[in-house]
């Protein structure tokens, strides 16, 4: 299995140093935010994208995903959203995501990962999934032209929270180039069974994410093993779909030592496939 490990933990380091650790914690993998400080789409130069290129190829890492679901050199984590009452401010989400493509394609990435609508925040549901929809085909035909596949990542408090509500997300609006980012603690923190829930999306899920949730449920990323989601049997069920991809760990709450913290999952996540060849 391949895994890898998001520089949304390290939001304090740079791009560079994310790549060293990453590289240095035994990943095979690398997950890039498309946000500032590494890669903030307005922010890059050509050299500056060349420089990530030899960072990589230096630290022998693989892209895994390109992470542009948060926004924080404009606003936060889920704003601005796809969802927006504001045209122009929805308008900004929009074009980001289309420069992300761009970033995946000039990078060799072949996803990038996105919000799945944003907070309702009152808006009447249908309402607010037809504008999700109406700002994906702004932007799909685009990532057919790069071969960027889209992956619309379901999360607790947003538009879309449940396996079932993707589905049906997919169900009134689809396209070869929209897929799943199957993030295991969010399907958790909203009553599913993980492992039930990968055998069920496996043929949408193009990447996955992975982290532990407190038992309760509460939407906390913790480190693996140490909250309530049966991690050895989720593994073990992606591998029995046959997927191929890469299993990023997001454990972006981490962020004053997320050196230590990549490590440790790491042998974490390796300790609970002890008969298993782990990338």
């Amino acid at each position: 299995m391949n895994f890898a490990f998001s520089t949304n933990a390290f939001r304090n380091f740079s791009f560079e140093a994310a790549a060293q650790a990453i590289s240095a914690a035994g990943y095979q993998g690398i997950e890039i935010m498309c946000d500032t400080p590494h890669a903030w789409p307005d922010d890059l130069s050509d050299g500056d994208i060349l420089n990530i290129k030899k960072t990589l190829e230096k630290n022998r890492l693989e892209i895994s995903n390109l992470n542009a679901f948060m926004m924080c050199a404009v606003q936060d984590f889920h704003h601005p959203s796809w969802i927006e009452k504001d045209p122009e401010f929805r308008q900004v989400r929009i074009d980001y995501t289309r420069k992300c493509i761009d970033l995946a394609h000039r990078l060799g990435a072949k996803t990038i990962s996105t919000e799945p609508g944003g907070p309702l925040e009152g808006m009447p549901r249908d309402t607010a999934m037809q504008m999700f929809i109406d700002g994906l085909q702004q932007i799909l035909s685009h990532a057919r032209e790069k071969d960027i596949t889209v992956l619309v990542e379901p999360e607790p408090d947003l538009l879309i929270e449940t396996s079932d509500q993707y589905l049906a997300l997919i169900g009134q609006f689809s396209h070869p180039n929209l897929a799943l980012n199957f993030d295991v603690g969010h399907f958790y923190c909203v009553g599913e069974d993980p492992v039930e829930t990968v055998f069920k999306l496996k043929d949408h899920t193009r990447h996955y994410h992975l982290e532990d949730i407190p038992d309760t449920r509460e939407h906390r990323h913790i480190m693996p093993g140490q909250g309530g989601i049966d991690i050895s049997g989720v593994l073990s069920a992606i591998r029995q779909t046959g997927y191929a991809g890469f299993i990023t760990l997001e454990l972006y709450p981490y962020l004053d030592e997320p050196q230590v913290t990549s490590a440790r999952a790491k042998a974490a996540i390796d300790g609970m496939l002890p008969n298993e060849q782990i990338g």
